[in-house]
C-alpha cells in the first residue's frame, strides 16, 4: 500500500488562510511545494488544481516531468471549494470537462471531482443527486475516451449511502470515489461503515484523522479538526485493511484542512507524523 499527500495540506502556504488561522510568513510556489513533497520520501501526490498557477501545455509538461523523475503516482484534483454546487453550476461543469485534459497532461489517470460542499449540505439531496447523476453520466463518457477515471469526493455534503447511490446511478467503471475519511465523520457517517460499502469503488483517498474542538460549535464543519494520523478518533488501520481487501491500487494521501488548536501552524509536523504512521499501518496490513 503506497503513501502520499494532497497538496491541500499546504493551503495556508498557497495563500488560502481560513478565518482564525495565521497567515504564514511567506507563501510558496507550486515548484517549491513539489520539492518539499518529494523530500518526504512518498509514493504519490494529489495535486489540487486551485493551486496550479497556469495550465498551458509547457507548464503542465514540466509538472509531469518533475513527477515522472521522482517516480510518483499522481491524482489530479479538481473542484475546490464547491465543485458543481450540487449540479446547479453549468459553468463549473464546463470547467471540470476542460480539466480532464489537464489531468492527462500531468500524467494522471484519476481525477478527483467535487459535486457539492458543506454550503449545500442542508438543501434537498435527492434533487441534487439527480442533477449530479446527469452531469457525471455525460462527463464520464468524455473522461473514458481520454483514459481518466473520475473520483467524486464526499465533500462534507453526502453520506456514504448517497455516494453509493450516485455511483450506481452513473454506472461506469470510470466513475468512483475519492474517499475522504474525515469528511464522512463530519456528516456523522461512520467512516468504517462507509468504507465497507464503498471500498470496491475507491480510486483515491484523503486520509484525515480528527478530534473535536470544544471551542467550535458542533454544527460547524470544522468542529472535527485535523490531528496527526493515529492520534484522532478514526480507526485508519481498519480503513486500510478494507482497502487492501478490495485490492485498492491507489495511494493513501494525507490531507489536512483545518488543524486542531493543539497543532496550529504545525502542518509539516502533522504531515511527517501522518506519513510515518500510514507507512507503519500499510506495512502491517501487507503482512
Amino acid at each position: 500500500m503506497k503513501v502520499g499527500i494532497d497538496s491541500y495540506c499546504y493551503h495556508r502556504f498557497f495563500g488560502e488562510v481560513y478565518p482564525g488561522q495565521d497567515a504564514p510568513e511567506k507563501t510558496i510556489s507550486l515548484e517549491e511545494f513539489l520539492d518539499k513533497a518529494i523530500a518526504l520520501n512518498i509514493d504519490g501526490l494529489s495535486l489540487e488544481s486551485c493551486f496550479i498557477p497556469q495550465f498551458d501545455d509547457g507548464y503542465l509538461a514540466n509538472i509531469k516531468r518533475i513527477l515522472d523523475n521522482a517516480g510518483l503516482d499522481r491524482v489530479y484534483a479538481w473542484g475546490h471549494p464547491d465543485g458543481l454546487e450540487g449540479g446547479t453550476n453549468l459553468e463549473a461543469y464546463d470547467e471540470m470537462i476542460a480539466h480532464i485534459d489537464y489531468a492527462t497532461k500531468i500524467g494522471a489517470d484519476v481525477m478527483r471531482v467535487v459535486g457539492s460542499s458543506h454550503l449545500f449540505r442542508f438543501e434537498a439531496h435527492d434533487q441534487r443527486l439527480d442533477k449530479l447523476t446527469e452531469m457525471f453520466r455525460s462527463a464520464v463518457q468524455i473522461a473514458k475516451r481520454k483514459g481518466v477515471r473520475l473520483a467524486i469526493e464526499n465533500h462534507i455534503d453526502f453520506d456514504s449511502d448517497e455516494v453509493l447511490k450516485l455511483i450506481k446511478a452513473v454506472d461506469s467503471e470510470y466513475f468512483g470515489v475519492n474517499f475522504d475519511t474525515g469528511n464522512f465523520l463530519r456528516v456523522l457517517d461512520d467512516p468504517i461503515q462507509g468504507m465497507k460499502k464503498l471500498a470496491p469503488y475507491v480510486f483515491a483517498t484523503h486520509i484525515k484523522d480528527l478530534l473535536p474542538v470544544k471551542e467550535i460549535a458542533v454544527n460547524e464543519w470544522n468542529f472535527f479538526s485535523c490531528v496527526p494520523t493515529g492520534l484522532g478518533i478514526i480507526d485508519n488501520s481498519k480503513l486500510i485493511r478494507l482497502l487492501k481487501d478490495a485490492d485498492y491500487k491507489g495511494f493513501l494521501a494525507v490531507e489536512i484542512d483545518n488543524l486542531h488548536p493543539d497543532y496550529s501552524n504545525k502542518e509539516e509536523k502533522v504531515i511527517a507524523a501522518s506519513i510515518k504512521e500510514l507507512k507503519k499501518l500499510a506495512t502491517l496490513v501487507s503482512k
